[in-house]
């Protein structure tokens, strides 16, 4: 390397035969109505501005095209001689590892810019983008929500390369402290999604908060409440005596011939029901998975269809809401009917 370093300074320059600049001399040049340069030698040159400026250029004949170049150092006296001529000598000793100083600034400036552009909050927009597409609307809306209330707060602007555990772990402790463990369990793992992001874009090169959920307890174990099979008859009965619009009626019954979720449910189309083959077919964008899934009516599912086909038999949706009939109603409409009917909580 050495060899090729000298070898391109005897190359380019008067430089062995410049005298060196000196403090006094850089101080007492006087501007004129023209710039000039003061050479120091090895390439580097103190330019005189018409203005009073003065400035460090370093010159250098191209790799390639051996057309000379200049690249500035910054101004004096902001940069002094001494640190002037240390810029000179990194610029030299890039050359001769055969790197262009001009290009090599172009790509650092890039980089930091790039770094300052990636702020959590900017990554976890293009995470966002991306993780949308895979799960229901509901729950793209749960992530983003608890992001902007819990993380961006503090997080918003911190650079992704510079992100650590232990800011995670500052911001999450009040949360932690409060006892909801079960939300600080989800940031966690939505945090180190957007981090693996960042790691598979090439953004940083590793996630140095993979292992922050280890700093908070677990949160305990709370099973969905269930009826019991043989309470099953008890909760017919109840919904057969109910007080509530027949399309509720009909919504919860179809769930439980269905077993489908209740955005699922809700959101039934006549367009999905194939008559022909007793079957319902959901496409995979109203699925949480985004798989297609195929269910087969059972013949009272297929009774319930015949009650609402005079309700909605012209309508997009099986369960229309009553406010607009054009779309369906709302997804938590059979859940709120159950608490109704006293099943809250059982």
């Amino acid at each position: 390397m050495y060899h090729r370093l000298y070898s391109y300074i005897w190359s380019v320059t008067i430089a062995n035969t410049t005298k060196p600049l000196t403090d006094t001399e850089i101080k007492q040049a006087k501007p004129t109505a023209k710039e000039y340069n003061l050479a120091d030698g090895k390439g580097l040159y103190l330019r005189v501005k018409p203005n009073r400026s003065k400035i460090w250029i370093f010159n250098y004949s191209k790799l390639v095209t051996k057309a000379r170049a200049n690249i500035s150092l910054g101004q004096y006296p902001a940069i002094p001689l001494a640190k002037a001529r240390l810029a000179r000598q990194a610029n030299l000793e890039l050359l001769g590892d055969g790197i262009d100083p001009l290009a090599h600034r172009i790509e650092k400036d890039r980089l930091a810019n790039r770094s300052l552009e990636s702020t959590l909050h900017n990554v976890a927009l293009q995470w966002f983008k991306v993780k949308k597409s895979k799960v229901s609307k509901d729950y793209a809306d749960d992530i983003w929500r608890s992001l902007e209330l819990h993380l961006f707060p503090k997080l918003r602007g911190t650079p992704i390369h510079s992100l650590r555990a232990r800011h995670a772990i500052e911001v999450l402790t009040p949360i932690s402290n409060k006892g909801s463990l079960e939300t600080v369990k989800r940031l966690c793992q939505r945090l180190n999604e957007i981090m693996t992001y960042a790691v598979n874009t090439g953004l940083v090169d590793t996630n140095p908060i993979a292992g922050i959920s280890q700093s908070f307890e677990a949160p305990a174990k709370n099973h969905m409440p269930t009826l019991k099979p043989a309470q099953l008859p008890d909760l017919m009965r109840t919904l057969a005596n109910a007080s509530i619009k027949r399309t509720t009626r009909c919504l919860l019954e179809w769930q439980l011939h269905t077993i489908t979720r209740p955005s699922e449910a809700a959101g039934a189309r006549w367009d999905e029901i194939d008559s022909k083959n007793g079957v319902w077919k959901i496409p995979a964008k109203r699925m949480k998975m985004k798989r297609p899934h195929t269910i087969p009516l059972s013949p009272p599912a297929i009774a319930l269809l015949e009650v609402m086909k005079p309700i909605s038999g012209t309508r997009e949706h099986i369960f229309p809401a009553d406010r607009n009939p054009r779309t369906h109603t709302n997804n938590q409409t059979a859940n709120m009917a159950l608490k109704r009917m006293g099943f809250n909580g059982k």
